[in-house]
């Protein structure tokens, strides 16, 4: 999730016109995208996904379009509420197997608000760097929460691989929030793979539970769709915490030898 939220100006403002915001925007982008401060100091914001360098283009074109009393806090309640909504939807497909739509629905919601709200809070250079940093990632851990919980309720996830997968990304959460206060980098992505594409990947599985079902043949044996997805995610996630804590390991290691 993009990390940043922020409240309007109180007090008389001057609304800056749609013209100048988008002739702005991808300057103040550029700027802000390198370095934000944070309490310990500067660090640098990389994101390397597939979809990355097209996902910035289509939000700051809509920041630039968004009306004005539409902040980056209101994005991310909305990227909240979306994920209550997800939640629900697979708790809700117990009894009725549409509801799996609306959990598709609350995805490209989540989406929206969870990525736009950084986005405005850059081109409106109305940036709140700890209060953002810090709101978003609790939303963040929390909308992990209710997406598990949801499916662990669900009948298309047992609730063990919904435990395993909910704690695997808390790891490796704490592991790039140390990273970001240890070694000034924050990674959105890992192997070319971020929130969207995880995000289109859940989507895509969720309509395939309502087009084939929810089991699948796997070696032999039938298994959950979304038990399988769960075990494989949760095992990446783990792959990339062993593979950053090395890397971040190593570099602070360099960084502060032992005297001799």
């Amino acid at each position: 999730m993009e990390a940043t939220a922020m409240t309007a100006n109180k007090g008389t403002r001057t609304t800056p016109g749609a013209a100048t915001v988008r002739m702005t925007a991808a300057r103040t982008m550029a700027a802000a995208e390198t370095t934000r401060p944070t309490g310990t100091g500067a660090h640098v914001r990389e994101h390397g996904s597939i979809l990355a360098d097209a996902e910035k283009r289509a939000l700051v074109w809509m920041a630039a379009r968004l009306p004005h009393w539409i902040n980056a806090d209101h994005l991310t309640a909305l990227g909240l509420l979306a994920m209550v909504g997800v939640g629900a939807s697979y708790w809700a497909s117990r009894w009725n197997e549409l509801a799996l739509l609306g959990a598709v629905a609350g995805l490209a919601l989540n989406w929206f608000g969870d990525s736009l709200d950084g986005t405005v809070a850059r081109v409106r250079n109305h940036q709140r760097p700890r209060y953002g940093f810090y709101v978003d990632h609790v939303v963040d851990v929390t909308s992990m929460l209710l997406l598990c919980a949801g499916l662990a309720l669900s009948p298309h996830m047992s609730p063990v691989a919904a435990l395993l997968l909910l704690a695997a990304y808390l790891m490796v959460s704490a592991e790039a929030y140390l990273a970001t206060h240890a070694c000034g980098v924050f990674r959105v992505s890992l192997l070319k793979v971020g929130p969207t594409e995880l995000r289109i990947l859940l989507a895509v599985g969720t309509l395939r539970l309502l087009t084939n079902g929810s089991e699948v043949e796997l070696f032999g044996s039938t298994w959950l769709l979304f038990d399988v997805g769960g075990v494989v995610a949760a095992a990446g996630l783990l792959g990339a915490l062993a593979f950053s804590a090395i890397r971040n390991g190593l570099a602070l290691y360099r960084a502060e030898p032992l005297p001799r």
